[in-house]
């Protein structure tokens, strides 16, 4: 079964594919993470590289292409990331959204940044990556109409999230 989390910066997405991977016992990977560590590797933040990467359409196709190579090649994944449901043959496709409060608070929290600073940083990816998103992809990141399940992470711890994915895959 191959499953994918998507969603807004701060809604909890790895949390929730961390919980969900060991209830279920399948691996996961994370496009963050792999943004992440190709940002570092350039010796950039990620708000900088995500600006780099809208004037370089090769980063968002590596990210898509990696992910898209280990869902292949699994018979059992979850994968986590933004775009990872428009990429990916999924059994499962899940979206998760919270208020941009909640979402920076969370940020600050694993970042070690104020909560203004987070919040800033936050609403600067998300319209970079809405402009990457169309420009390379002609994808319109909010539209939700390809996603199975929609969460509102706020309402939700990550075991409660888990669980709610779990139910829904028994009736699919």
């Amino acid at each position: 079964m191959i499953i994918t989390i998507g969603g807004v910066a701060g809604s909890g997405t790895t949390t929730a594919a961390k919980v969900l991977s060991e209830k279920l016992g399948v691996p996961y990977i994370s496009a963050g993470a792999i943004f992440r560590e190709m940002a570092e590797e350039h010796g950039m933040t990620p708000v900088e590289f995500g600006k780099f990467a809208e004037n370089n359409t090769d980063i968002d196709k590596e990210i898509d292409n990696r992910q898209a190579k280990l869902a292949e090649e699994a018979d059992d994944l979850i994968i986590e990331g933004r775009l990872s449901a428009y990429f990916i043959d999924a059994d499962l496709k899940v979206c998760f959204t919270a208020p941009l409060d909640v979402r920076a608070k969370r940020v600050c929290e694993r970042e070690n940044k104020s909560v203004e600073t987070a919040r800033l940083e936050i609403i600067a990816r998300e319209e970079s990556e809405a402009i990457r998103y169309r420009d390379i992809h002609n994808i319109d990141i909010k539209n939700m109409d390809i996603y199975d399940l929609i969460i509102n992470t706020n309402s939700f711890d990550p075991e409660s999230i888990s669980e709610i994915i779990i139910t829904t895959l028994k009736v699919i």
